[in-house]
């Protein structure tokens, strides 16, 4: 039977809005520093992070003794690395006679990972290009190799020094070299100099614009309300964390539960409302759904003390309070994207301890609950790698915007980093921005505490999965969650692993709907009807059931062309309760008047 909240009345919790004091924190207090200590050594491990670019040295150096000390002791293992290695030699042997024996042609570079793109130009298989680019890729086989079963060394460390060492090779690929990328002579030679001095200039461009903290000339052509973010719709609610759009009705009747999303506050809310066609918000108005958006606030050093709890009350619960004051609607479908929806797997929980059965469903977009194997970003997530964050975040009581850019762009570096500097520096090739990538490149801050309580309790102890999260002063747990779900994993994804946020059927009491949809973390989401090349697989585990793996799953769904939303908002309409006349935008008479039209101000900050 249902536990009953005290403060539950008509089916509707009591919410009182929260001081930043009064959530918990998440995380241990730590012990509290001597006379002059904590300021001191903030000091200085905040200098050592701003000199190593956010980076912890002490954990690198750590691994590498990890490492080092292990394979000293291993004398196996280093005949097998001096094995590899020979190996790697006799094949650079065979691509210089190769290049004798035919007149300068190589073997083409065949032995690139299947993402690694920089070496595909037929020209790359002329000699010297092919011994260069094949020297590179010799090196970076034998560093796998390297950082791969040493008896004894810590998984963690291993994974940090195979990134660290890529990251290093990377810098000497002969692709970003002018003299060594057959791609750059040629065009060198053919415009006579001018695609450097068009690199030159826009290399100019972009160090004046970081400089002055400013997003890319090609970015500027899509501002929210302009060109991006041009739903009509009102902010129907404001805190100091969130403002409460409100999309206004395009269809004559409306489903009667109203759609509430938590976007993810790592970057603008608007990914889910770009341009018209490639609107997720559009098309669920066009589809007859009501549509309620939050829009976080771009945090400042004042919001320093802000909690993940507050982001749950503030923001998830403050907007579901919305969605049911305005419409009058009993249940609503919530909607989370990222960390938007672990944040809202934790207040669906929270709301299940609590009675409280507002929920008509719950659908999470690339967002995990497990953080075992959550993905490359794990390779930051260490005691030492917080301990410099949190210093670095202390100082200024923010994680700075371009931080946490820079990290994600450092696991895909060669797509992210090199190859457009190639295109951009070498080539001298302006390439115009998307609304997609134009979006990637609006980014924001992250408050000290909600940032470290992230990174700490989800990421490195996942106290989520093993039920050690509070909310609002009590734990909650995963099991007490029994509302239809619907969840989405995409293919490519390097944030957030289909495989992780397939762990979702084993935490919850729900039966899941999983959808592994093609692309990445944000392309594979953003999946507009019209989008070509799309294909998604679907199929649902009822709770009770045996537990599927990820592999058997995976050998069951059938792949469907083209994109997933169409299924999705089936979905949705199948768990509805019919439709009706579209509400009102904003209601004054319950304080929700309509403030201003979306997208509102602080996506503006």
């Amino acid at each position: 039977m249902t536990k009953r909240n005290p403060r539950i009345r008509s089916g509707r919790p009591v919410i009182p809005h929260p001081s930043p004091e009064a959530a918990k924190p998440l995380v241990p207090v730590a012990r509290e520093p001597g006379p002059g200590e904590g300021t001191l050594d903030r000091k200085m491990h905040a200098a050592i992070g701003r000199m190593a670019g956010g980076f912890s040295p002490m954990g690198l150096f750590e691994a590498w003794t990890d490492w080092a000390v292990h394979l000293a002791v291993s004398p196996g293992r280093m005949t097998s690395l001096v094995a590899s290695g020979m190996k790697e030699a006799a094949y650079l042997g065979g691509i210089l006679a190769s290049a004798v024996s035919n007149r300068g042609v190589c073997e083409p570079c065949l032995r690139a990972l299947p993402h690694d793109r920089r070496f595909r130009d037929e020209r790359w298989s002329q000699w010297p290009f092919a011994f260069h680019a094949s020297s590179l890729l010799a090196w970076e086989r034998w560093w796998d190799e390297a950082t791969r079963g040493i008896h004894g060394v810590t998984s963690h460390h291993l994974t940090l020094l195979n990134f660290v060492g890529r990251q290093f090779l990377d810098t000497l690929s002969p692709s970003n070299f002018p003299w060594s990328n057959p791609e750059v002579l040629d065009a060198t030679i053919k415009t006579r100099g001018a695609n450097l001095l068009q690199g030159a200039g826009l290399a100019l461009d972009d160090a004046v614009r970081a400089l002055h903290n400013q997003r890319p000339g090609e970015a500027q052509g899509y501002r929210p309300g302009e060109s991006v973010a041009l739903t009509p719709g009102r902010v129907v609610f404001r805190n100091r964390l969130v403002e409460i759009i409100q999309y206004a009705p395009s269809t004559p009747t409306t489903h009667r539960e109203p759609v509430v999303i938590v976007p993810a506050w790592i970057m603008k809310y608007y990914i889910l409302d770009l341009s018209p066609e490639n609107s997720l918000v559009r098309h669920l108005v066009d589809a007859g759904f009501t549509v309620f958006m939050i829009s976080w606030k771009n945090p400042g050093p004042d919001d320093r003390d802000l909690g993940f709890d507050h982001y749950r009350q503030l923001g998830a619960m403050a907007a579901i309070d919305a969605a049911t004051a305005v419409t009058g609607a009993s249940k609503v479908h919530a909607v989370g994207y990222c960390i938007g929806g672990t944040l809202l797997a934790v207040a669906a929980a929270a709301m299940a301890r609590d009675g409280d059965d507002r929920l008509k469903t719950l659908t999470l977009l690339a967002a995990q609950t497990d953080f075992r194997e959550a993905g490359e970003l794990r390779t930051f997530v260490d005691e030492s790698q917080l301990a410099i964050l949190d210093d670095m975040m202390a100082e200024k009581g923010v994680l700075e915007a371009s931080q946490m850019a820079g990290t994600f762009h450092l696991l895909r570096s060669n797509d992210l980093i090199w190859s457009r500097m190639i295109r951009r520096y070498l080539l001298g090739v302006a390439e115009p921005l998307d609304d997609l990538a134009a979006w990637s490149t609006d980014a924001t801050r992250m408050p000290f505490r909600m940032h470290q309580e992230y990174l700490r309790s989800f990421y490195l102890d996942n106290d989520l999965a093993e039920g050690r999260i509070e909310a609002g002063g009590r734990t909650i747990d995963l099991q007490d969650v029994d509302t239809p779900l619907f969840a989405v994993g995409t293919e490519g994804d390097f944030v957030a692993p289909w495989k992780s946020v397939f762990k979702v059927h084993r935490l919850t009491s729900s039966d899941v709907t999983f959808v592994l949809a093609s692309r990445g973390h944000n392309h594979g989401i953003i999946a507009p009807p019209l989008s070509a090349d799309r294909h998604y697989r679907l199929a649902t585990v009822e709770h009770l059931k045996l537990h599927v793996e990820p592999e058997e799953w995976l050998a069951r769904a059938e792949c469907v062309a083209g994109s997933w939303w169409p299924a999705w908002f089936k979905w949705l309409e199948a768990k509805s309760g019919g439709r009706t006349e579209p509400p009102p935008l904003g209601r004054p008479s319950a304080g929700y008047p309509a403030i201003l039209d979306a997208p509102g101000s602080y996506v503006r900050g």
